[in-house]
């Protein structure tokens, strides 16, 4: 077991103490520390808190999201019509809950909609000349997108030549030049709407005003189900009308009857009863996301729209395979790609690798193996014979979308956000790509150095079992982007026992002990295993609920660590 040097670790930063003026009338019920969690977060004064910790009342209203009423008024049409519908969706969790949605939605009217999901290897992202062609020899006069098609002017051109009216349903950024759909609802055209949601959670937003335009009821509990598993998968903020249709969205799930979700339970060993956003994020959205990753997307698609147990247990197991798989080729890759990684390498504040070996389907996630293992960004190419796809993973305080977009002549297509993106490029310049990137990185950060930067909350001494702790942790949550789990710090922990466990040993199990207090805690992916029994340690942690085997004890998830100094 190897471990890495220290000259990679991560810059741990304690954020700035927030104002605390408002909760001066909040009385002894609300804990020091749980105020300074909410300011952190935005939540200023005692009556906002109040609103944020209660349980979701009002959504925002439908009508607000820019283009709503034309999409409705337009599938009003296909409904007395009864048209004939494609629905072309993504192949990830946000596009195949979404185009669950959508064609569950629209069946349930009364039509026959035909549901889409495009080849990752043979057709890439988005909508095609190809499926287009297809969809329209079946019949189609109505296509719906679903996370994508913002981008897409060719392909809606084409659409419309062929008789095709086209509502584009997104959420991604909107481009210089408007693809020439009938409408696009997609929250980003202007800021009326508030705030950000995935596709599935625009897809909920159309569903609810057309079942509401033609009077009919709407089952909403079994659609927040898959409307928080997109979400959370996607990784939009979770703030504002995310968080609650996720929180609304678990409720839904521990009483789910949907085979495909039960199916997903029963494979992976989980009680949905005590389901979390971790695990949808963890646990569901991998095996989701592998099958567009190693087979078809298709397969994911079938496993949320059956009602059939039989085939739902069928398809869930395929899909842990395929996870199984996936795991597998991603563990291989970062092998292989770490062995690539030299001292030069690591002289320059960005990795920049790949191989021919690599599946595309994979390439993402080596990317993010890589940046974290060496902390700092990391750009990892499936290095093709034509042409090469990237696909790049960034650090705290580094936008690597930027450094894309002021090189976005070598790219035959990129695109992404500032922490994750991708890009298309003629192999021939990738030479050419690396040249430019360094210098232009010198320019940038001319130390030579991005910091990954590991923000901590506060200091929390371990002398309790914070289960109380825990109960007001739970009610900030749920966790993810724009609302990350509370990280603390505590220093001088002693270590009394360790083992490394996982399928490769890969994973340091931790017991811990302060002030007579023991405490079990897990670092995953860890270059600690030569950490010594009695050795005092500092660690960077999050607490967690750990219900394995029916324990239900609380651990630390630590996020970083360092020998303790004398």
């Amino acid at each position: 077991m190897t471990t890495t040097s220290n000259k990679f670790q991560k810059q741990w930063e304690i954020s700035t103490p927030p104002n605390l003026d408002g909760f001066a009338d909040a009385g002894t019920g609300l804990p020091a520390l749980i105020r300074t969690l909410l300011a952190k977060r935005g939540i200023l004064d005692t009556e906002s808190a109040r609103n944020y910790l209660a349980k979701s009342k009002k959504l925002t209203d439908p009508a607000l999201m820019p283009n709503i009423s034309k999409a409705v008024n337009r599938l009003v049409q296909s409904c007395e019509n009864n048209e004939k519908i494609g629905i072309f969706g993504d192949f990830d969790v946000d596009g195949i809950t979404a185009t669950t949605l959508l064609t569950e939605g629209l069946a349930n009217l009364g039509l026959s909609p035909i549901p889409y999901i495009p080849d990752r290897f043979s057709e890439g992202y988005g909508p095609n000349m190809n499926a287009i062609k297809k969809l329209a020899q079946q019949g189609v006069t109505l296509l719906i997108t679903a996370d994508c098609g913002t981008s897409s002017v060719k392909e809606i051109d084409q659409a419309n030549h062929l008789g095709m009216e086209v509502i584009i349903i997104d959420h991604h950024s909107i481009p210089s030049v408007l693809p020439t759909a009938y409408t696009i609802v997609n929250p980003k055209l202007n800021s009326s709407y508030g705030s950000e949601p995935a596709a599935v959670g625009v897809a909920y937003k159309v569903l609810t005003a057309l079942y509401e335009k033609m009077e009919v009821p709407y089952d909403h509990i079994e659609t927040q189900s898959l409307v928080a598993l997109g979400t959370i998968c996607d990784l939009v903020p979770l703030v504002g009308e995310n968080r609650d249709l996720v929180r609304l969205g678990l409720e839904a799930i521990r009483s789910t009857n949907r085979p495909g979700l039960l199916a997903l339970a029963n494979e992976s060993n989980l009680d949905l009863s005590e389901i979390t956003a971790e695990t949808l994020g963890w646990n569901f959205g991998p095996k989701i996301n592998a099958a567009g990753r190693m087979k078809h997307g298709e397969i994911a698609l079938q496993l949320l729209l059956t009602k059939n147990k039989i085939e739902a247990q069928t398809l869930a197991i395929e899909l842990n395979n395929l996870n199984q798989q996936r795991r597998h080729n991603t563990e291989k890759a970062t092998a292989i790609l770490s062995e690539k990684i030299n001292n030069l390498d690591l002289q320059k504040p960005l990795i920049i690798t790949g191989d021919s070996t690599i599946s595309s389907g994979i390439v993402g996630l080596a990317a993010a193996r890589i940046a974290d293992q060496f902390s700092r960004p990391a750009i990892v190419m499936q290095i093709g014979e034509h042409e090469s796809r990237g696909s790049c993973r960034s650090v705290n305080g580094f936008n690597i979308v930027e450094l894309l977009q002021r090189h976005k002549d070598l790219f035959i297509k990129f695109g992404g956000h500032h922490g994750a993106a991708g890009f298309t490029i003629n192999s021939e310049r990738i030479d050419e790509l690396k040249n430019r990137f360094f210098e232009d990185l010198k320019s940038h950060f001319p130390s030579n150095e991005i910091k990954s930067e590991l923000e901590i909350d506060e200091h929390l001494k371990l002398n309790n079992n914070h289960h109380q702790t825990m109960q007001w942790i739970d009610l900030i949550g749920p966790y993810g982007i724009g609302n990350k789990a509370p990280i603390f710090l505590s220093e001088k922990i002693k270590i009394v026992a360790k083992s490394s466990v996982g399928k490769n040993k890969e994973h340091l199990q931790l017991k811990l002990m302060h002030t007579q207090q023991s405490w079990d805690a897990i670092h995953f992916n860890s270059n600690y295993h030569d950490l010594r029994i009695n050795e005092y340690i500092d660690i960077v942690f999050s607490l967690e609920r750990n219900n394995f085997r029916g324990q239900k004890k609380i651990q630390l998830q630590i996020k970083d660590l360092k020998r303790s100094q004398d």
